[in-house]
């Protein structure tokens, strides 16, 4: 698996963490389950955001579109409520309803309250691009097993590239995929991390740019921008709604920096995350009382995570490119990956 470094595609001034991955923030973890067979070329990527029941420990959240070209479920409780209730699933467009389903069963199978007297029921959250140049969208192939896969092998170690939701995604015209990137900060002495995801299928064929200034074209007539992206950010790093949305619309910087434009037929979201300061299922404040603590960044500090975001989106997209490889797919649809075109052995 070649990582966007190994290309020379490092991007920004931040140092990264360990990983260089959105599992750098402790406790996140992601899981992959792919479909490869025929004229399949689709799955599932998982993310979550702890090692615990996220329904009853709800991670503090928010959402931003920057363009609704999309249909993903979850978003407007996510910014009406401001948490996470269950993972996050990644798939192909029309597998939302049953990613949707899989994770609505999961939840139920851990809290058999949901939905029964009078308590609430559960928001689960899926995100899609459209992997229907070189998948068999048509199939729905995706089931609710492979999301449930995807969500069992999640690790702090996984891949990225032609693997999982990004099986079949592509990426300026090249092959796209998952891909990830991290960024280290210091806060009053300690050490932060900021982690990006993202599904990566947008982009003009001719539109990358390279860091270091170079555009690069695939062999292949120029088309309308009409792909989307997915971008999960995660943290460790304490944030109220607000802020968390303020951080995350900086990974449109990252895209843009990648040569995108977001255009009429893309569908760009972004959720974020932190696993700090998180809230209990019940309401309550710590020991059942009416107010609950909420500790937050001062404000004067949020364009370190600005910076990061930016940074650590940017080279996200990169690494889902750099680690893809070159594949034919439905109707011999052909994307090349992006060290190929760079020199490297296809």
């Amino acid at each position: 698996m070649t990582r966007a470094r190994e290309l020379g595609l490092g991007c920004g001034d931040l140092p990264t963490g360990a990983r260089n991955s959105i599992a750098d923030v402790a406790g996140v973890r992601v899981g992959h389950a792919s479909r490869t067979e025929g004229d399949l070329r689709t799955g599932v990527t998982a993310i979550l955001p702890h090692g615990g029941d996220v329904f009853r420990d709800r991670p503090r959240a928010a959402s931003h579109v920057l363009n609704g070209f999309g249909k993903s479920i979850g978003l407007m409780q996510i910014d009406e409520l401001g948490t996470l209730e269950t993972p996050i699933l990644l798939t192909n467009t029309l597998s939302v309803g049953t990613c949707g389903t899989a994770l609505i069963r999961r939840a139920i199978a851990a809290n058999p309250q949901i939905g029964r007297g009078g308590r609430g029921t559960v928001n689960p959250v899926v995100l899609e691009c459209n992997d229907g140049f070189l998948n068999d969208i048509q199939a729905l192939a995706v089931s609710e097993a492979d999301a449930g896969a995807a969500l069992d092998d999640a690790r702090a170690d996984f891949a990225v590239g032609a693997v999982g939701a990004g099986t079949g995604m592509s990426c300026f015209g090249f092959k796209g995929g998952v891909g990830t990137a991290s960024r280290r900060l210091r806060l009053d002495g300690a050490a932060h991390h900021l982690g990006v995801l993202v599904l990566a299928n947008f982009g003009r064929a001719g539109d990358l740019l390279l860091p270091d200034g170079r555009r690069l074209a695939p062999p292949a007539p120029p088309a309308a921008e009409s792909g989307s992206v997915i971008v999960i950010l995660a943290t460790d790093i304490p944030l109220e709604h607000r802020q968390l949305q303020r951080v995350i619309r900086r990974a449109g910087v990252g895209l843009a920096r990648c040569g995108a434009f977001w255009g009429n037929g893309s569908g760009d979201v972004f959720v974020g995350f932190t696993t700090a300061d998180r809230v209990d299922a019940d309401g309550g404040g710590r020991g059942g009382g009416d107010f609950a603590a909420l500790r937050a960044l001062a404000e004067g500090r949020i364009d370190k995570l600005f910076q990061a975001t930016a940074e650590a989106t940017q080279e996200a997209v990169l690494d889902a490119m750099a680690a893809s490889d070159t594949m034919t797919g439905r109707d011999g649809n052909r994307r090349i990956g992006l060290r190929h075109a760079l020199g490297g052995a296809a």
